[in-house]
């Protein structure tokens, strides 16, 4: 533990300081949020067998898991870390309000990613041609009626959470506009 605890004295890192460990607190939308939304952070990465317990217990702030799997080095999941979080800071972006659309950061009114609501994956994405290989886009893109498409959307983003992760709807009940959407577009 003496190397880890020397480098991290001498450079005093940004705080907090994270230990990236396969039993952390699980990575998530919600702490990529909270750790863009402080001055910085900083993260330490063991090696095949970890660190000592030492470093996790007087020198970091926290552990944080990106999964549940093993992995020989946490060079990787810092990178999950980093760019999850840098792309949630102001100017990281093109369009900083892009990332408020995309999965785990919205609810299916594409504004509001409401924890106790629970999350809702993105639509599906579509570009032109609008005909590629016989696979067209669905007509109500190219329609022209911007709140048309808007319904679309909010309910693709449901019918994609209820078929491939509806552990992440499963804390909260439909809504009566979610079910009207969903029966509009036969889903």
């Amino acid at each position: 533990p003496d190397v880890l605890f020397d480098a991290v004295e001498k450079a005093e890192p940004m705080r907090p300081l994270l230990l990236l460990t396969a039993s952390g607190s699980r990575f998530d939308q919600g702490m990529a949020r909270e750790l863009a939304s402080g001055d910085g952070f900083s993260l330490i990465c063991g090696r095949f067998e970890g660190v000592d317990q030492r470093v996790a217990d007087h020198l970091c702030d926290g552990e944080i898991s990106v999964g549940d799997y093993v992995l020989a080095g946490g060079e990787s999941a810092a990178l999950i870390v980093i760019e999850a979080v840098a792309r949630l800071v102001p100017g990281v972006m093109g369009n900083h309000e892009s990332a408020k659309e995309e999965s785990f950061s919205a609810s299916s009114d594409g504004v509001t990613g409401d924890a106790q609501r629970g999350t809702v994956l993105e639509y599906p994405q579509y570009t032109r041609p609008a005909e590629f290989r016989g696979w067209s886009v669905p007509e109500v893109l190219i329609s022209g009626d911007h709140s048309r498409v808007e319904r679309w959307r909010q309910a693709q983003s449901l019918r994609l959470t209820l078929d491939r992760r509806p552990d992440l709807l499963e804390a909260a009940d439909l809504t009566p506009e979610e079910r009207v959407l969903l029966a509009e577009f036969g889903l």
